[in-house]
């Protein structure tokens, strides 16, 4: 697995070892390996300045976004509770365009590069196709911040649509108003209308790709509508770790930057063709300071070269 010549994980490191950890499927994104392409649209509410300059949250666009299932292999089942769901879309047209990532869960697994190549060995499959769990207590135990995402997960229900799911982001970005005001952000994607979950029992009788069609359903009625909320920072905010939330994150200051409404499917290669590339940020949105973000700038350029 090739590391920097000092020994500390790289972007490239990284993917080799997601895709380690879910048995190198072939031609699969490294993670988030599931998922279906769809369109809609994006209206700015009359806020979205106070928060952002940035055109593509400022106007009105057409969307291109992809919801998905965690973990690197693409024939997952959308029944199992360990996975995060995913929503990645793209707002803005032209030079002002911005790709934003966010997920189930809003903490990540790793602090750092290094602390996330180490996670992810400790999980690649021995000979008998599952990890050492030995290895992964140890981790574990040496490392207790990267459970936050799986004790998060893990205390709630299985989600039981993309549409009824709330999506954060890890990161907190620097948004800088229409005024030129600059502080810090974190999106956070709620559904319009309650998250919808689903119960052991009844999680038994989804088949594994429940979640498409009732995507298929929700968007044939016109139910797949988010609102696009920027969580204000405090003075003291954590913002280089992103394994750890912001104080009362739940219930701090937030705005409504706009609403996205899903009006259909895209054939997949519209979204498996490039990339959801975390740098693309329209002026007006800064680049995340911490270790992760950065690399994910990196890695998801590997990971699409990879499955070409």
């Amino acid at each position: 697995m090739p590391d920097s010549p000092n020994g500390a994980a790289t972007p490239t490191s990284i993917v080799a070892a997601l895709k380690a950890v879910a048995g190198n499927p072939p031609k699969a994104r490294a993670s988030f390996a599931k998922g279906w392409c769809v369109r809609g649209t994006y209206t700015p509410s009359d806020r979205a300045g106070d928060v952002t300059r940035s055109q593509s949250f400022t106007r009105p666009s057409r969307v291109l976004a992809r919801f998905s299932v965690g973990g690197g292999h693409p024939d997952v089942a959308d029944t199992n509770k360990q996975m995060l769901r995913g929503f990645s879309f793209k707002l803005g047209d032209g030079d002002h365009r911005s790709d934003i990532l966010v997920e189930s869960a809003p903490v990540h697994f790793a602090r750092t590069l290094d602390q996330m190549l180490a996670f992810l060995e400790a999980r690649i499959p021995g000979p008998d196709g599952r990890p050492d769990e030995a290895k992964v207590a140890a981790f574990s135990a040496a490392n207790p911040e990267t459970l936050n995402q799986a004790n998060y997960v893990a205390a709630r229900r299985l989600p039981g649509s993309f549409a009824g799911t709330t999506y954060w982001g890890v990161h907190a970005f620097p948004a800088t108003s229409t005024l030129g005001e600059t502080r810090f952000i974190k999106f956070k994607l709620a559904p319009v209308g309650d998250d919808i979950t689903l119960t052991e029992q009844e999680a038994a009788t989804k088949p594994v790709d429940f979640l498409h069609d009732d995507l298929n359903t929700r968007i044939a009625t016109g139910d797949v509508r988010f609102n696009v909320m920027a969580l204000l920072d405090r003075p003291g905010d954590p913002i280089m770790d992103v394994t750890i939330r912001w104080p009362d994150e739940d219930s701090r200051e937030e705005v409504r930057l706009g609403t996205i409404v899903i009006t259909g499917f895209e054939p997949n290669q519209a979204c498996d063709g490039s990339i959801f590339n975390p740098a693309n940020l329209a002026n007006g949105i800064g680049y995340p300071p911490d270790e992760i973000f950065a690399a994910r700038r990196t890695a998801y350029t590997i990971s699409l070269a990879k499955r070409r």
